[in-house]
């Protein structure tokens, strides 16, 4: 009997030591890892926004699907002397505090124009869209074309990717979610800040089995994530791993690819970016099958242009930010010239 007790205390020990190391990483996070912006009370609800600059065109800079607005920290600063600069996080991600509302694309699209709308900006605004973020400005630019002075968007998700949703990408999709509803349970135990943290000092062995056990696929989605925020300036690579150490984060991520199939199947008024100036930047290892596909979308504008970056993977902003700035810039001033 002793140690049939002693085999249950040992999990319940566990588990009562990484929720109390949870709660403890929460604390500390907090007052580590301020807010860099402004907390902004809008009708869609509180969003993180952090703006940069004072002068110049208004830049609006919309994350991929998993990212926050310190995925963009390499552009903002280098397009702050020259532009007024907006990233912001969407509900759920980095500071911006989770809402009730779908995160379908109709929403989301509505939480985009309530930002723009606390920018408190006059004139038309340029947009920079990374993956999702690309489909999304491209969305809301179709809708309220006044307001777009341009687009850059950068290796953007095309509808056809997830719409019609073939079975292989059904199963990927239904296993994300599965992951990411994982991970917010891993999360709450302290699992994921244990690994996060053990990775960013340098430790391989321990997180890799930590992943194993989870997820059946060792380290590598841990690794690339952790590869992927090193391209970041220095200062924020703990600031992004404390964010994905929040259960709300993975249960955000698990409803936007639980939506993705619907959000992709929704119609866009390419019509109405006819005038509008459009550059899309294709990540070199892009598919021949996405980039061609990127090259339609430039089209639709008589203004469109399509870029390869090369060099980039699909975070093109993290390994070309001074081509992601130049042609930000570029379309942002072209529109106050003309």
């Amino acid at each position: 009997m002793t140690w049939l007790w002693i085999l249950v205390l040992i999990p319940v020990a566990l588990v009562g030591c990484g929720v109390a190391y949870q709660a403890w990483g929460i604390s500390r996070d907090r007052k580590r890892f301020p807010p860099p912006g402004a907390l902004v009370d809008t009708p869609r609800g509180r969003f993180h926004v952090y703006s940069t600059g004072t002068e110049g065109p208004v830049i609006l800079l919309e994350a991929g699907i998993a990212a926050t607005s310190l995925s963009w920290r390499a552009v903002q600063d280098r397009l702050s002397a020259h532009a007024r600069v907006v990233s912001y996080d969407r509900a759920g991600y980095g500071w911006s505090p989770p809402k009730d509302s779908p995160l379908d694309l109709e929403n989301l699209v509505e939480d985009l124009r309530a930002v723009v709308d606390s920018i408190r900006s006059d004139g038309p605004i340029a947009f920079v869209g990374h993956s999702f973020g690309g489909l999304l400005v491209r969305h809301y630019a179709s809708r309220f074309p006044k307001r777009a002075a341009g687009l850059v968007l950068l290796d953007p998700l095309e509808p056809h990717e997830w719409h019609p949703l073939s079975e292989v990408n059904a199963r990927r999709l239904a296993r994300g979610v599965l992951l990411s509803r994982r991970g917010a349970l891993l999360a709450r135990v302290g699992v994921v800040r244990s690994a996060l943290d053990l990775l960013l000092s340098g430790a391989r062995v321990l997180p890799k089995w930590m992943a194993l056990i989870s997820s059946g696929r060792g380290s590598g989605v841990a690794d690339r994530l952790v590869g992927e925020v090193r391209k970041m300036p220095e200062a924020v690579w703990r600031a992004v791993c404390a964010h994905w150490c929040s259960p709300d984060s993975f249960l955000t991520m698990a409803e936007y690819l639980k939506r993705l199939p619907e959000s992709c199947a929704l119609t866009i008024r390419d019509g109405a970016l006819r005038d509008t100036p459009l550059t899309v930047i294709s990540a070199e290892t892009s598919s021949e099958h996405v980039i061609e596909a990127h090259r339609r979308t430039a089209q639709a504008s008589r203004l469109g242009s399509h870029l390869i970056a090369a060099g980039s993977g699909h975070w093109v902003m993290l390994d070309r930010p001074e081509l992601v700035a130049e042609e930000a810039l570029k379309i942002a001033t072209l529109q106050r010239t003309e």
